[in-house]
């Protein structure tokens, strides 16, 4: 069973996305900001990151770049889930080492393809 860590500083949201996951055979892992999800990365190892980007403190940009650039993180995917729309935000996302891109509210079907297509499930 994989587990995921969500990183999100909206309660709500990280209840929405653990619902979804341990709903379809996820363990969920959650952190509430950039810096905590990168301790936690490093503690928990998960299988997968769902990443927000509009936090105080670190933002999931900056989050994902130290991830993706620390060889004790990089081989986790990450995916950013954001309410961030626009292009050049997802192009953004995608060169900071993030795998894929998805925008908030996440639908499950979308959600759960996505991790599986990150995970070579």
């Amino acid at each position: 069973m994989a587990s995921i860590l969500i990183v999100d500083d909206s309660p709500t949201e990280i209840h929405v996305l653990k619902t979804m996951l341990e709903k379809n055979g996820f363990t969920a892992i959650t952190a509430s900001s950039g810096e905590e999800g990168i301790s936690v990365a490093k503690s928990e190892n998960p299988d997968l990151i769902l990443m927000d980007v509009v936090m105080p403190g670190m933002n999931g940009f900056q989050a994902t770049r130290a991830l993706t650039r620390d060889a004790e993180t990089s081989g986790i995917p990450i995916i950013i889930v954001t309410t961030k729309d626009q292009e050049t935000d997802r192009v953004w996302g995608l060169r900071q080492g993030a795998k894929d891109y998805l925008t908030k509210p996440a639908k499950e079907q979308d959600l759960i393809t996505k991790i599986n297509a990150a995970l070579g499930n």
